[in-house]
């Protein structure tokens, strides 16, 4: 009893699935028609969940997080390094070393037309022009005068003298020293050499104004200009120089001194113009322990003629008189 329903429960069953697979689709197209649309809506819907999931893989994936990409690089600029500034070195001193020693002058030989001083050293560049300065001694006696600033000093140079000579010519500068033309000699002629001197002057001793004007002289060219500022004013073309025996003294001196003296007639009360070089063959003139050259009238002033005086006519000698002590003379062969 047991066996038969069972075995027709199974059969039941099992032709009750086949009916529905196979036999009930022709006997109800209503219920057919509704699988086929549930199972084309699940088609379907698989189909479009398929498409949907592509879609979000290509779309909506990339929204789930920041793409694997190297970050745009950020702006940033390189600070300007800082210069270190270059310290101003301090400028070394030209020249001899500072002297600030200070000097008895009353014990030393005094810088003047008479003086003979065998310590001054001569005039080392003679033609050359000098350097556009003056100096006069600031103390009151004078100031102390080298021919080597390292050593000790061998004259001085007076503030004020009765035939002037203390204004000179700055024909060298340094930082603490001046190098000078002076008056006097080395030596008379007759001993030594006699031609122009010069000498060293601290800067701390004197006082330095700018001089402009240089007298020029060329024997061979038979000129004379009175140079201001690198512009030439000629004055004379013919005048009257030293003899073979007597020559003029040639190469740089200053203008020393200028006076009427009426005893000399042959100026015919012109000024006589003084110069700080004397004779290179006279030890003296007229009785004087000095033999000075000088510019100066006369009625005879063409060619070598004189003692070494340089002889002019009234013109050019007011000119020259007119210029102020210290003013350089160079006179060339």
């Amino acid at each position: 009893m047991g066996d038969a329903p069972s075995q027709g429960t199974r059969t039941g069953m099992g032709d009750t699935a086949d009916a529905d697979a196979g036999v009930a689709e022709p006997a109800s197209p209503p219920a057919m028609r509704r699988r086929r649309a549930r199972r084309a809506w699940i088609v379907g819907g698989v189909a479009a969940l398929a498409a949907a999931g592509i879609a979000v893989a290509v779309i909506v994936s990339p929204q789930a997080g920041p793409a694997a990409s190297a970050p745009s690089p950020t702006a940033t600029s390189t600070p300007t390094p800082t210069p270190t500034p270059t310290p101003t070195p301090t400028p070394t001193p030209t020249g001899f070393p500072a002297n600030t020693a200070t000097y008895d002058v009353g014990t030393l030989p005094q810088v003047n037309v008479f003086a003979v001083i065998p310590g001054l050293p001569v005039d080392d560049d003679r033609f050359a022009t000098p350097v556009g300065e003056t100096a006069v001694a600031v103390a009151g006696a004078g100031a102390p005068v080298w021919a080597d600033p390292t050593a000790s000093p061998v004259a001085y140079l007076p503030r004020e003298y009765t035939y002037d000579g203390t204004t000179v010519p700055v024909v060298e500068k340094q930082d603490h020293w001046v190098k000078v033309l002076l008056t006097g000699r080395q030596a008379v002629p007759s001993k030594g050499d006699p031609t122009q001197v010069s000498g060293w002057m601290r800067v701390q001793d004197v006082q330095l104004a700018p001089s402009d004007v240089v007298v020029e002289v060329s024997i061979s060219g038979r000129t004379v200009d009175i140079v201001r500022g690198g512009t030439a004013e000629l004055i004379a073309t013919d005048f009257g120089w030293g003899t073979d025996v007597t020559p003029t003294p040639l190469g740089r001196a200053f203008i020393m001194h200028r006076a009427v003296v009426p005893e000399y007639w042959y100026t015919r009360g012109h000024p006589i113009v003084y110069l700080s070089v004397q004779s290179p063959t006279l030890d003296g003139f007229g009785g004087a322990d000095a033999a000075i050259t000088a510019f100066h009238y006369h009625d005879e002033r063409s060619g070598p003629i004189s003692n070494g005086c340089i002889r002019l006519g009234p013109e050019a000698i007011g000119k020259l008189a007119a210029l102020p002590y210290g003013t350089p003379v160079v006179i060339n062969p």
